[in-house]
Protein backbone atom coordinates (compact mmCIF):
# COMPACT_ATOMS: atom_id res chain seq x y z
CA UNK A 1 0.00 0.00 0.00
CA UNK A 2 1.50 3.14 -1.29
CA UNK A 3 1.52 6.57 1.09
CA UNK A 4 1.97 9.87 0.46
CA UNK A 5 5.46 11.26 1.07
CA UNK A 6 5.76 13.09 4.21
CA UNK A 7 8.30 15.69 2.58
CA UNK A 8 8.33 17.15 -1.05
CA UNK A 9 11.90 16.02 -2.33
CA UNK A 10 13.68 19.10 -3.51
CA UNK A 11 15.63 18.61 -7.04
CA UNK A 12 17.48 22.22 -8.91
CA UNK A 13 16.13 22.70 -11.77
CA UNK A 14 17.96 22.62 -15.12
CA UNK A 15 19.22 24.95 -17.23
CA UNK A 16 16.36 25.05 -19.51
CA UNK A 17 14.00 25.72 -17.01
CA UNK A 18 15.46 27.91 -15.34
CA UNK A 19 16.02 29.61 -18.88
CA UNK A 20 12.67 29.81 -19.94
CA UNK A 21 10.86 30.98 -16.40
CA UNK A 22 13.42 33.98 -16.69
CA UNK A 23 13.17 34.68 -20.27
CA UNK A 24 9.33 34.28 -19.62
CA UNK A 25 9.59 36.75 -16.45
CA UNK A 26 11.39 39.48 -18.36
CA UNK A 27 9.63 39.46 -21.71
CA UNK A 28 6.27 39.74 -19.61
CA UNK A 29 7.38 42.95 -17.96
CA UNK A 30 9.15 44.40 -21.26
CA UNK A 31 6.59 43.52 -23.67
CA UNK A 32 3.99 44.97 -21.35
CA UNK A 33 5.96 48.33 -21.08
CA UNK A 34 6.55 48.53 -25.10
CA UNK A 35 2.90 47.97 -24.98
CA UNK A 36 1.53 50.30 -23.06
CA UNK A 37 4.16 52.77 -24.68
CA UNK A 38 2.44 52.36 -28.43
CA UNK A 39 -1.25 51.11 -28.06
CA UNK A 40 -2.02 51.62 -24.36
CA UNK A 41 -3.01 48.36 -23.48
CA UNK A 42 -0.10 46.37 -22.53
CA UNK A 43 -2.01 43.87 -21.53
CA UNK A 44 -2.45 42.43 -25.49
CA UNK A 45 1.28 41.98 -24.84
CA UNK A 46 1.54 39.74 -21.91
CA UNK A 47 -1.50 37.30 -23.09
CA UNK A 48 0.59 37.08 -26.70
CA UNK A 49 3.87 35.91 -24.40
CA UNK A 50 0.98 33.84 -22.67
CA UNK A 51 0.02 31.81 -25.92
CA UNK A 52 3.71 31.75 -27.24
CA UNK A 53 5.52 30.34 -24.24
CA UNK A 54 2.15 28.08 -23.04
CA UNK A 55 -0.17 25.17 -24.52
CA UNK A 56 -1.46 27.11 -27.45
CA UNK A 57 2.11 28.11 -28.66
CA UNK A 58 5.47 26.35 -27.99
CA UNK A 59 4.58 24.63 -25.00
CA UNK A 60 7.82 25.37 -23.10
CA UNK A 61 5.94 25.37 -20.05
CA UNK A 62 4.53 22.07 -18.54
CA UNK A 63 0.83 21.84 -17.60
CA UNK A 64 1.49 22.04 -13.63
CA UNK A 65 3.75 24.66 -14.03
CA UNK A 66 0.65 26.99 -15.88
CA UNK A 67 -1.72 25.65 -13.45
CA UNK A 68 0.50 27.13 -10.57
CA UNK A 69 0.85 30.43 -12.59
CA UNK A 70 -3.27 30.43 -13.16
CA UNK A 71 -3.31 30.49 -9.64
CA UNK A 72 -1.15 33.14 -8.39
CA UNK A 73 -2.68 35.04 -11.24
CA UNK A 74 -5.78 35.41 -9.81
CA UNK A 75 -4.39 36.90 -6.61
CA UNK A 76 -3.30 39.52 -8.83
CA UNK A 77 -6.31 40.13 -10.49
CA UNK A 78 -7.68 40.26 -7.00
CA UNK A 79 -4.98 42.79 -5.90
CA UNK A 80 -6.02 44.98 -9.22
CA UNK A 81 -9.63 44.68 -7.87
CA UNK A 82 -8.92 45.49 -4.69
CA UNK A 83 -6.59 48.42 -6.17
CA UNK A 84 -9.51 50.13 -8.03
CA UNK A 85 -11.80 50.73 -4.87
CA UNK A 86 -8.73 52.12 -2.85
CA UNK A 87 -8.22 54.91 -5.67
CA UNK A 88 -12.51 55.13 -5.43
CA UNK A 89 -13.12 58.54 -5.06
CA UNK A 90 -16.64 58.58 -3.32
CA UNK A 91 -17.51 61.83 -3.55
CA UNK A 92 -16.50 62.95 -6.72
CA UNK A 93 -18.59 59.43 -7.67
CA UNK A 94 -21.52 60.64 -5.90
CA UNK A 95 -21.91 63.78 -7.93
CA UNK A 96 -21.58 62.03 -11.10
CA UNK A 97 -23.55 59.27 -10.38
CA UNK A 98 -26.63 59.85 -12.59
CA UNK A 99 -24.83 60.16 -15.70
CA UNK A 100 -22.73 57.77 -14.89
CA UNK A 101 -25.15 55.09 -14.68
CA UNK A 102 -26.83 56.14 -17.63
CA UNK A 103 -23.57 55.71 -19.17
CA UNK A 104 -22.88 51.71 -17.61
CA UNK A 105 -26.55 50.66 -18.45
CA UNK A 106 -26.23 52.05 -21.82
CA UNK A 107 -23.06 49.71 -21.88
CA UNK A 108 -24.34 46.76 -20.50
CA UNK A 109 -27.60 46.22 -22.11
CA UNK A 110 -26.34 47.20 -25.39
CA UNK A 111 -24.04 44.50 -25.80
CA UNK A 112 -26.22 41.51 -24.24
CA UNK A 113 -28.90 42.60 -26.37
CA UNK A 114 -27.10 42.80 -30.10
CA UNK A 115 -25.18 39.63 -28.91
CA UNK A 116 -28.79 37.91 -29.77
CA UNK A 117 -28.03 38.92 -32.93
CA UNK A 118 -25.34 35.99 -33.21
CA UNK A 119 -28.01 33.72 -33.92
CA UNK A 120 -28.66 34.66 -37.24
CA UNK A 121 -25.24 33.39 -38.80
CA UNK A 122 -24.44 30.54 -35.91
CA UNK A 123 -26.20 27.51 -34.61
CA UNK A 124 -26.34 28.77 -30.99
CA UNK A 125 -29.07 28.85 -28.01
CA UNK A 126 -30.07 32.08 -25.84
CA UNK A 127 -28.25 31.02 -23.16
CA UNK A 128 -25.34 31.03 -25.11
CA UNK A 129 -26.26 34.41 -27.13
CA UNK A 130 -26.79 35.86 -23.71
CA UNK A 131 -23.06 34.20 -22.11
CA UNK A 132 -21.24 35.88 -25.38
CA UNK A 133 -22.65 39.32 -24.96
CA UNK A 134 -21.83 38.90 -20.67
CA UNK A 135 -18.00 38.38 -21.71
CA UNK A 136 -18.38 42.00 -24.14
CA UNK A 137 -19.99 44.34 -21.99
CA UNK A 138 -16.88 45.22 -19.83
CA UNK A 139 -14.83 47.60 -19.95
CA UNK A 140 -10.83 47.37 -19.28
CA UNK A 141 -10.26 49.92 -16.15
CA UNK A 142 -6.53 49.56 -17.08
CA UNK A 143 -6.83 50.53 -20.79
CA UNK A 144 -9.43 52.81 -19.37
CA UNK A 145 -6.74 54.80 -16.46
CA UNK A 146 -3.78 54.31 -19.13
CA UNK A 147 -5.79 56.40 -21.56
CA UNK A 148 -6.94 59.01 -18.71
CA UNK A 149 -4.04 59.82 -17.22
CA UNK A 150 -1.66 60.02 -20.88
CA UNK A 151 -4.06 62.40 -21.82
CA UNK A 152 -4.15 64.33 -19.08
CA UNK A 153 -8.05 63.80 -18.28
CA UNK A 154 -8.08 62.39 -15.34
CA UNK A 155 -9.84 65.07 -13.86
CA UNK A 156 -12.00 66.44 -16.06
CA UNK A 157 -15.40 65.83 -15.97
CA UNK A 158 -15.26 63.80 -19.36
CA UNK A 159 -12.35 61.48 -16.98
CA UNK A 160 -14.85 61.36 -13.78
CA UNK A 161 -17.66 59.98 -15.79
CA UNK A 162 -15.82 57.18 -17.81
CA UNK A 163 -13.46 56.46 -14.84
CA UNK A 164 -16.72 55.82 -13.01
CA UNK A 165 -18.87 54.10 -15.96
CA UNK A 166 -16.34 51.83 -16.56
CA UNK A 167 -16.45 51.05 -13.06
CA UNK A 168 -19.81 50.01 -12.95
CA UNK A 169 -19.43 47.92 -16.11
CA UNK A 170 -16.93 45.98 -14.57
CA UNK A 171 -18.89 45.24 -11.25
CA UNK A 172 -21.39 44.02 -13.44
CA UNK A 173 -18.92 41.88 -15.53
CA UNK A 174 -17.54 40.20 -11.94
CA UNK A 175 -21.24 39.06 -11.12
CA UNK A 176 -21.79 38.05 -14.52
CA UNK A 177 -18.64 35.52 -14.12
CA UNK A 178 -20.67 34.25 -11.38
CA UNK A 179 -23.49 33.77 -13.42
CA UNK A 180 -21.65 32.36 -16.12
CA UNK A 181 -20.46 29.66 -13.85
CA UNK A 182 -23.40 28.89 -12.16
CA UNK A 183 -24.67 28.40 -15.81
CA UNK A 184 -22.16 26.08 -16.60
CA UNK A 185 -22.79 23.69 -13.58
CA UNK A 186 -26.25 23.58 -13.48
CA UNK A 187 -26.47 23.40 -17.60
CA UNK A 188 -29.69 25.44 -17.53
CA UNK A 189 -31.10 28.81 -17.28
CA UNK A 190 -33.21 28.99 -13.96
CA UNK A 191 -33.96 32.41 -12.62
CA UNK A 192 -31.97 31.24 -9.55
CA UNK A 193 -28.77 30.61 -11.17
CA UNK A 194 -29.49 34.45 -12.07
CA UNK A 195 -31.14 35.79 -9.47
CA UNK A 196 -28.62 34.50 -6.65
CA UNK A 197 -25.21 36.35 -8.00
CA UNK A 198 -27.34 39.54 -8.26
CA UNK A 199 -29.12 39.44 -5.29
CA UNK A 200 -25.67 38.51 -3.25
CA UNK A 201 -24.32 41.73 -4.70
CA UNK A 202 -27.02 44.10 -4.19
CA UNK A 203 -26.91 42.75 -0.24
CA UNK A 204 -23.02 42.90 -0.13
CA UNK A 205 -23.51 46.60 -2.04
CA UNK A 206 -26.26 47.33 0.68
CA UNK A 207 -25.03 46.05 3.48
CA UNK A 208 -21.70 47.22 3.95
CA UNK A 209 -22.14 50.76 4.15
CA UNK A 210 -24.93 50.04 6.93
CA UNK A 211 -22.18 48.23 8.79
CA UNK A 212 -19.61 51.16 8.09
CA UNK A 213 -21.96 53.59 9.20
CA UNK A 214 -23.77 52.01 12.02
CA UNK A 215 -21.10 49.60 13.50
CA UNK A 216 -17.64 50.78 12.39
CA UNK A 217 -18.31 54.60 12.67
CA UNK A 218 -19.35 54.51 16.80
CA UNK A 219 -16.64 52.00 16.92
CA UNK A 220 -14.34 53.86 15.50
CA UNK A 221 -14.78 57.08 17.69
CA UNK A 222 -14.56 55.25 20.88
CA UNK A 223 -11.45 53.43 19.78
CA UNK A 224 -9.93 57.29 18.56
CA UNK A 225 -10.89 58.44 22.90
CA UNK A 226 -9.75 55.15 24.19
CA UNK A 227 -6.00 55.48 22.04
CA UNK A 228 -5.74 59.00 22.71
CA UNK A 229 -5.85 58.41 26.67
CA UNK A 230 -3.01 55.75 25.84
CA UNK A 231 -0.66 58.11 23.33
CA UNK A 232 2.99 57.44 23.94
CA UNK A 233 2.58 54.36 25.33
CA UNK A 234 3.64 50.89 23.66
CA UNK A 235 0.24 50.08 23.12
CA UNK A 236 0.00 53.40 20.85
CA UNK A 237 3.05 52.97 18.95
CA UNK A 238 2.35 49.52 18.04
CA UNK A 239 -0.77 50.95 16.53
CA UNK A 240 0.75 53.02 14.51
CA UNK A 241 3.21 50.96 12.61
CA UNK A 242 2.47 50.22 8.83
CA UNK A 243 2.87 46.75 9.72
CA UNK A 244 0.17 46.95 11.72
CA UNK A 245 -2.05 48.66 9.33
CA UNK A 246 -0.62 45.93 6.54
CA UNK A 247 -2.19 43.27 8.83
CA UNK A 248 -5.80 45.01 9.64
CA UNK A 249 -6.08 45.65 5.63
CA UNK A 250 -4.90 42.31 4.67
CA UNK A 251 -7.74 40.98 7.13
CA UNK A 252 -10.39 43.09 5.98
CA UNK A 253 -10.18 41.88 2.23
CA UNK A 254 -9.83 38.09 3.47
CA UNK A 255 -12.93 38.59 5.16
CA UNK A 256 -14.89 39.81 2.74
CA UNK A 257 -13.55 37.74 0.16
CA UNK A 258 -14.48 34.62 2.33
CA UNK A 259 -17.89 35.74 2.56
CA UNK A 260 -18.83 36.69 -0.63
CA UNK A 261 -17.22 33.27 -2.21
CA UNK A 262 -19.48 31.13 0.52
CA UNK A 263 -22.64 33.63 0.16
CA UNK A 264 -22.36 32.77 -3.93
CA UNK A 265 -21.24 35.83 -5.37
CA UNK A 266 -17.72 37.02 -7.04
CA UNK A 267 -14.90 37.38 -4.71
CA UNK A 268 -13.86 40.28 -6.91
CA UNK A 269 -16.74 42.48 -6.09
CA UNK A 270 -16.17 42.02 -2.41
CA UNK A 271 -12.70 42.62 -2.82
CA UNK A 272 -13.54 46.08 -4.56
CA UNK A 273 -15.65 46.67 -1.90
CA UNK A 274 -13.10 45.67 1.04
CA UNK A 275 -10.86 48.78 -1.14
CA UNK A 276 -13.82 51.51 -0.59
CA UNK A 277 -14.43 50.72 2.74
CA UNK A 278 -10.59 51.46 3.36
CA UNK A 279 -11.07 54.37 1.35
CA UNK A 280 -13.53 55.52 3.70
CA UNK A 281 -12.35 54.45 6.97
CA UNK A 282 -9.45 56.56 6.19
CA UNK A 283 -11.64 59.70 5.37
CA UNK A 284 -13.12 58.82 8.66
CA UNK A 285 -9.60 58.85 10.91
CA UNK A 286 -9.15 62.08 9.50
CA UNK A 287 -12.51 63.47 10.04
CA UNK A 288 -11.86 62.72 13.73
CA UNK A 289 -8.19 64.15 14.18
CA UNK A 290 -9.46 67.38 12.12
CA UNK A 291 -12.23 67.88 14.68
CA UNK A 292 -10.12 67.32 17.86
CA UNK A 293 -7.72 70.18 16.09
CA UNK A 294 -10.22 72.62 15.80
CA UNK A 295 -11.30 71.93 19.02
CA UNK A 296 -7.98 72.30 20.80
CA UNK A 297 -6.21 73.73 18.14
CA UNK A 298 -3.12 72.28 19.23
CA UNK A 299 -0.22 69.91 17.02
CA UNK A 300 -2.85 66.99 16.01
CA UNK A 301 -1.11 63.75 16.28
CA UNK A 302 -1.87 62.10 13.18
CA UNK A 303 -1.24 58.47 14.44
CA UNK A 304 -4.48 58.26 16.94
CA UNK A 305 -5.35 54.96 13.94
CA UNK A 306 -4.40 52.80 11.78
CA UNK A 307 -4.68 53.53 8.39
CA UNK A 308 -5.51 56.63 8.92
CA UNK A 309 -5.12 59.33 6.56
CA UNK A 310 -4.82 63.12 5.77
CA UNK A 311 -6.71 63.08 2.91
CA UNK A 312 -8.75 66.26 2.98
CA UNK A 313 -11.91 65.08 2.44
CA UNK A 314 -14.66 63.84 5.00
CA UNK A 315 -15.92 60.47 6.15
CA UNK A 316 -17.36 59.88 2.73
CA UNK A 317 -14.60 60.84 0.38
CA UNK A 318 -11.15 60.02 0.16
CA UNK A 319 -9.13 62.81 -2.46
CA UNK A 320 -6.81 60.98 -4.88
CA UNK A 321 -4.48 63.93 -3.81
CA UNK A 322 -4.10 63.60 -0.50
CA UNK A 323 -0.75 64.73 -0.43
CA UNK A 324 -1.34 68.43 -1.22
CA UNK A 325 -4.65 68.67 0.99
CA UNK A 326 -3.02 69.87 4.21
CA UNK A 327 -2.82 73.40 2.14
CA UNK A 328 -5.91 73.77 1.85
CA UNK A 329 -6.60 75.52 5.11
CA UNK A 330 -3.74 78.10 3.71
CA UNK A 331 -5.61 78.48 -0.03
CA UNK A 332 -8.89 78.82 1.99
CA UNK A 333 -7.09 82.29 3.80
CA UNK A 334 -5.32 83.59 1.16
CA UNK A 335 -8.54 83.69 -0.71
CA UNK A 336 -10.35 86.06 2.01
CA UNK A 337 -7.40 88.05 2.01
CA UNK A 338 -4.80 86.89 4.26
CA UNK A 339 -1.97 86.37 1.87
CA UNK A 340 0.42 86.29 4.46
CA UNK A 341 1.46 86.64 8.17
CA UNK A 342 2.02 90.62 7.78
CA UNK A 343 -1.38 91.07 5.89
CA UNK A 344 -2.88 88.85 8.73
CA UNK A 345 -2.84 90.87 12.29
CA UNK A 346 -1.64 88.07 14.68
CA UNK A 347 -4.45 89.07 17.21
CA UNK A 348 -6.86 87.39 15.04
CA UNK A 349 -5.47 84.06 14.79
CA UNK A 350 -6.45 82.25 17.68
CA UNK A 351 -10.37 83.10 16.45
CA UNK A 352 -9.17 80.68 13.43
CA UNK A 353 -10.35 77.27 14.46
CA UNK A 354 -7.40 75.74 12.43
CA UNK A 355 -4.46 74.84 13.52
CA UNK A 356 -1.31 77.63 12.04
CA UNK A 357 1.02 76.66 9.43
CA UNK A 358 4.38 76.79 11.54
CA UNK A 359 2.62 73.98 13.71
CA UNK A 360 0.98 72.13 10.82
CA UNK A 361 4.78 71.89 10.12
CA UNK A 362 5.76 70.80 13.41
CA UNK A 363 3.36 67.69 12.96
CA UNK A 364 5.00 64.55 11.54
CA UNK A 365 2.90 63.44 8.52
CA UNK A 366 1.36 59.73 8.79
CA UNK A 367 -0.39 59.86 5.35
CA UNK A 368 2.21 56.28 5.24
CA UNK A 369 -0.79 54.90 7.10
CA UNK A 370 -2.92 55.17 4.22
CA UNK A 371 -4.56 52.16 2.45
CA UNK A 372 -3.45 53.58 -0.91
CA UNK A 373 -0.14 53.80 0.43
CA UNK A 374 0.75 50.92 2.05
CA UNK A 375 -0.82 49.29 -1.46
CA UNK A 376 1.65 51.38 -3.31
CA UNK A 377 4.67 50.02 -0.94
CA UNK A 378 3.71 46.55 0.13
CA UNK A 379 1.93 45.27 -2.91
CA UNK A 380 2.35 47.17 -5.95
CA UNK A 381 5.68 45.84 -6.93
CA UNK A 382 4.77 42.17 -6.39
CA UNK A 383 1.70 42.97 -8.52
CA UNK A 384 3.45 44.80 -11.36
CA UNK A 385 6.06 42.34 -11.80
CA UNK A 386 4.84 39.07 -11.19
CA UNK A 387 1.11 38.97 -9.97
CA UNK A 388 -0.48 40.53 -12.77
CA UNK A 389 1.88 39.48 -15.76
CA UNK A 390 0.93 35.78 -14.30
CA UNK A 391 -2.46 36.49 -14.40
CA UNK A 392 -2.99 37.95 -17.99
CA UNK A 393 -0.65 35.16 -19.30
CA UNK A 394 -3.01 32.87 -17.91
CA UNK A 395 -5.23 33.97 -19.95
CA UNK A 396 -2.92 33.61 -23.13
CA UNK A 397 -2.91 29.72 -21.95
CA UNK A 398 -6.69 29.37 -22.68
CA UNK A 399 -6.44 31.32 -26.02
CA UNK A 400 -5.98 28.55 -29.04
CA UNK A 401 -4.02 30.62 -31.59
CA UNK A 402 -3.98 27.75 -34.04
CA UNK A 403 -7.41 27.44 -33.97
CA UNK A 404 -8.84 30.88 -34.63
CA UNK A 405 -7.64 31.31 -38.08
CA UNK A 406 -9.92 29.18 -40.15
CA UNK A 407 -11.97 30.96 -42.67
CA UNK A 408 -15.64 30.92 -40.64
CA UNK A 409 -14.03 32.00 -37.59
CA UNK A 410 -12.65 35.23 -38.82
CA UNK A 411 -15.39 36.54 -40.62
CA UNK A 412 -18.19 36.06 -38.07
CA UNK A 413 -15.13 37.10 -35.04
CA UNK A 414 -14.68 40.53 -37.53
CA UNK A 415 -18.57 40.87 -37.54
CA UNK A 416 -19.13 40.32 -33.93
CA UNK A 417 -16.33 42.85 -33.40
CA UNK A 418 -17.92 45.74 -35.16
CA UNK A 419 -21.57 44.70 -33.77
CA UNK A 420 -19.40 44.82 -30.28
CA UNK A 421 -17.93 48.11 -31.38
CA UNK A 422 -21.28 49.66 -32.01
CA UNK A 423 -22.51 48.74 -29.19
CA UNK A 424 -19.87 50.84 -27.01
CA UNK A 425 -20.30 53.64 -29.15
CA UNK A 426 -23.72 53.90 -27.86
CA UNK A 427 -22.24 55.17 -24.52
CA UNK A 428 -21.55 58.67 -25.98
CA UNK A 429 -24.79 59.72 -27.20
CA UNK A 430 -24.65 60.61 -22.96
CA UNK A 431 -22.80 63.65 -23.87
CA UNK A 432 -24.34 64.51 -26.90
CA UNK A 433 -26.12 68.03 -27.03
CA UNK A 434 -29.46 68.55 -28.70
CA UNK A 435 -29.89 71.68 -29.85
CA UNK A 436 -33.62 72.87 -30.33
CA UNK A 437 -35.95 76.12 -29.71
CA UNK A 438 -34.87 78.14 -26.54
CA UNK A 439 -38.45 78.24 -25.10
CA UNK A 440 -38.80 74.54 -25.65
CA UNK A 441 -35.77 73.33 -24.03
CA UNK A 442 -36.07 76.19 -21.21
CA UNK A 443 -39.90 75.29 -20.63
CA UNK A 444 -38.57 71.21 -20.35
CA UNK A 445 -35.58 71.82 -18.16
CA UNK A 446 -37.72 74.28 -15.68
CA UNK A 447 -40.47 71.72 -15.01
CA UNK A 448 -37.54 68.56 -14.83
CA UNK A 449 -36.61 66.90 -11.34
CA UNK A 450 -33.93 68.75 -10.36
CA UNK A 451 -31.95 65.30 -10.08
CA UNK A 452 -32.77 64.37 -14.06
CA UNK A 453 -31.38 68.00 -15.07
CA UNK A 454 -28.55 67.93 -13.05
CA UNK A 455 -27.31 64.81 -14.14
CA UNK A 456 -27.96 65.86 -17.36
CA UNK A 457 -26.45 68.95 -18.41
CA UNK A 458 -26.24 69.16 -22.09
CA UNK A 459 -29.58 69.76 -22.81
CA UNK A 460 -29.33 73.04 -23.18
CA UNK A 461 -29.27 75.62 -26.19
CA UNK A 462 -25.76 77.91 -26.15
CA UNK A 463 -27.02 80.74 -24.29
CA UNK A 464 -23.42 81.68 -23.25
CA UNK A 465 -21.50 84.37 -25.27
CA UNK A 466 -18.25 83.07 -26.86
CA UNK A 467 -16.32 85.30 -24.32
CA UNK A 468 -17.64 83.30 -21.13
CA UNK A 469 -17.28 79.68 -22.45
CA UNK A 470 -15.59 77.45 -20.23
CA UNK A 471 -12.85 76.02 -22.50
CA UNK A 472 -9.70 74.88 -22.19
CA UNK A 473 -7.44 75.62 -25.35
CA UNK A 474 -9.81 79.26 -26.80
CA UNK A 475 -9.00 82.81 -24.76
CA UNK A 476 -10.64 83.06 -21.45
CA UNK A 477 -11.51 86.86 -21.72
CA UNK A 478 -12.57 89.16 -24.23
CA UNK A 479 -12.61 92.62 -24.47
CA UNK A 480 -15.82 94.53 -23.21
CA UNK A 481 -16.33 95.95 -26.70
CA UNK A 482 -16.50 92.93 -28.33
CA UNK A 483 -18.63 90.88 -25.46
CA UNK A 484 -21.03 93.69 -25.99
CA UNK A 485 -21.72 93.31 -29.51
CA UNK A 486 -21.54 90.05 -29.46
CA UNK A 487 -24.55 89.57 -27.09
CA UNK A 488 -26.96 91.31 -28.71
CA UNK A 489 -26.80 89.78 -32.03
CA UNK A 490 -27.15 86.39 -30.24
CA UNK A 491 -30.46 87.61 -28.76
CA UNK A 492 -32.37 88.65 -31.82
CA UNK A 493 -30.72 85.62 -34.09
CA UNK A 494 -33.52 83.74 -35.01
CA UNK A 495 -31.47 80.53 -35.83
CA UNK A 496 -31.15 77.13 -33.87
CA UNK A 497 -27.87 77.18 -31.83
CA UNK A 498 -25.40 74.69 -33.86
CA UNK A 499 -24.58 71.20 -32.16
CA UNK A 500 -21.40 71.33 -30.53
CA UNK A 501 -18.47 69.22 -30.89
CA UNK A 502 -18.50 65.27 -30.89
CA UNK A 503 -15.21 64.82 -30.00
CA UNK A 504 -16.07 64.31 -26.13
CA UNK A 505 -19.23 62.04 -27.35
CA UNK A 506 -16.40 60.24 -29.55
CA UNK A 507 -14.14 60.13 -27.21
CA UNK A 508 -16.68 58.67 -24.20
CA UNK A 509 -17.70 55.85 -26.58
CA UNK A 510 -14.30 53.86 -27.83
CA UNK A 511 -13.00 54.45 -24.44
CA UNK A 512 -15.65 51.96 -23.38
CA UNK A 513 -14.99 49.95 -26.31
CA UNK A 514 -11.86 48.56 -25.34
CA UNK A 515 -12.79 44.79 -23.12
CA UNK A 516 -9.48 43.75 -21.54
CA UNK A 517 -8.92 41.44 -18.21
CA UNK A 518 -12.73 40.66 -17.34
CA UNK A 519 -13.90 39.87 -20.74
CA UNK A 520 -11.03 37.44 -20.99
CA UNK A 521 -12.18 35.96 -17.66
CA UNK A 522 -15.95 36.03 -18.58
CA UNK A 523 -14.98 33.95 -21.81
CA UNK A 524 -12.67 31.53 -20.44
CA UNK A 525 -14.86 31.08 -17.30
CA UNK A 526 -17.57 30.37 -20.18
CA UNK A 527 -15.65 27.76 -22.34
CA UNK A 528 -14.19 25.75 -19.26
CA UNK A 529 -17.92 25.63 -17.42
CA UNK A 530 -19.08 24.31 -21.12
CA UNK A 531 -21.52 26.96 -21.57
CA UNK A 532 -20.32 27.91 -24.65
CA UNK A 533 -20.93 24.12 -26.22
CA UNK A 534 -19.03 20.79 -25.83
CA UNK A 535 -16.22 20.23 -27.34
CA UNK A 536 -14.12 16.90 -28.65
CA UNK A 537 -10.38 16.24 -28.73
CA UNK A 538 -9.12 19.55 -27.10
CA UNK A 539 -10.78 21.15 -29.81
CA UNK A 540 -12.52 24.92 -28.63
CA UNK A 541 -16.03 25.63 -29.08
CA UNK A 542 -16.76 28.05 -32.09
CA UNK A 543 -18.36 30.41 -30.16
CA UNK A 544 -15.46 30.98 -27.92
CA UNK A 545 -13.26 31.95 -31.10
CA UNK A 546 -15.53 33.96 -32.10
CA UNK A 547 -15.99 35.96 -28.75
CA UNK A 548 -12.08 35.72 -28.42
CA UNK A 549 -11.55 37.66 -31.83
CA UNK A 550 -13.95 40.13 -30.71
CA UNK A 551 -12.59 40.90 -27.37
CA UNK A 552 -8.52 40.74 -28.94
CA UNK A 553 -9.92 43.60 -31.47
CA UNK A 554 -11.84 46.04 -29.30
CA UNK A 555 -8.95 45.94 -27.11
CA UNK A 556 -6.88 46.92 -29.63
CA UNK A 557 -8.91 49.30 -31.48
CA UNK A 558 -10.61 51.61 -28.50
CA UNK A 559 -6.81 53.02 -27.04
CA UNK A 560 -6.48 53.56 -30.54
CA UNK A 561 -8.99 55.55 -31.43
CA UNK A 562 -8.98 57.24 -28.18
CA UNK A 563 -5.49 58.21 -28.39
CA UNK A 564 -5.48 59.34 -32.32
CA UNK A 565 -8.89 61.64 -31.00
CA UNK A 566 -6.49 63.00 -28.04
CA UNK A 567 -3.78 64.10 -30.64
CA UNK A 568 -6.32 65.57 -32.92
CA UNK A 569 -7.86 67.59 -29.72
CA UNK A 570 -4.55 69.01 -28.84
CA UNK A 571 -3.45 70.15 -31.91
CA UNK A 572 -6.96 71.81 -32.44
CA UNK A 573 -6.41 73.74 -28.53
CA UNK A 574 -2.62 74.75 -29.75
CA UNK A 575 -4.29 76.26 -32.56
CA UNK A 576 -6.56 77.90 -31.26
CA UNK A 577 -3.87 79.07 -28.61
CA UNK A 578 -1.91 80.74 -31.05
CA UNK A 579 -4.53 82.69 -33.48
CA UNK A 580 -7.23 83.29 -30.64
CA UNK A 581 -10.22 83.04 -33.41
CA UNK A 582 -12.86 82.47 -30.20
CA UNK A 583 -13.78 79.13 -31.27
CA UNK A 584 -15.11 77.08 -28.12
CA UNK A 585 -12.90 74.14 -27.17
CA UNK A 586 -13.32 70.83 -28.83
CA UNK A 587 -13.75 69.26 -25.71
CA UNK A 588 -16.38 72.13 -24.53
CA UNK A 589 -17.26 71.97 -20.35
CA UNK A 590 -16.17 68.20 -20.31
CA UNK A 591 -12.24 69.20 -20.98
CA UNK A 592 -12.81 71.23 -17.12
CA UNK A 593 -11.50 70.08 -14.68
CA UNK A 594 -14.61 70.92 -11.90
CA UNK A 595 -12.65 72.12 -9.25
CA UNK A 596 -11.24 75.14 -11.43
CA UNK A 597 -14.70 75.78 -13.11
CA UNK A 598 -16.23 76.16 -9.65
CA UNK A 599 -13.00 78.15 -8.94
CA UNK A 600 -14.63 80.71 -11.98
Amino acid sequence: MSSSPAALAYHEPGIITILILASFLLLENAINWAFDKLLFCGLLGQIAVGVAWGTPGAKWLSIDVENTIMQIGYLGLILLVFEGGLAADLKTLRSYLSLSSIVALIGISAPIGLSFLLQSFMEITPVQSFAAGAALCSTSLGTTFTILSTSGLSQSRLGVVLSSAAMMDDLVGLVMSSIISSLGRHSDFSATTVIRPVFVSVAFAAVLPLICLYIVKPMTRQTYKLIKSKRGTQFHRLLTTESAALVLHALVLAALVTASSYAGTSVLFAAYLAGAAISWWDGLCFELRNADAQNTLEPVDGTDLVGSSQNGESSGAMDSKAHSMPQKPRAHRKQSGENNTSSSPKPREPQQPVPTPSTRQAVPSYDHLRGTHIFEKYYLPALQTVLKPFFFASIGFAIPITQMFSGTVVWRGIVYSIIMVIAKLFCGLCLIRVAGPAVSLKFLLKHLPKTISGCWPLIRTQSKTPGTSSTRGGPRSQSTTTVATAAPKQRSSPRIAKPTSLYPAAMLGSAMVARGEIGFLICSVAESDGVFGATENGQSSELFLVVTWAILLCTLLGPIAVGLMVKRVKRLQELERSIQTGKEDPLGIWGVIPSQAASH
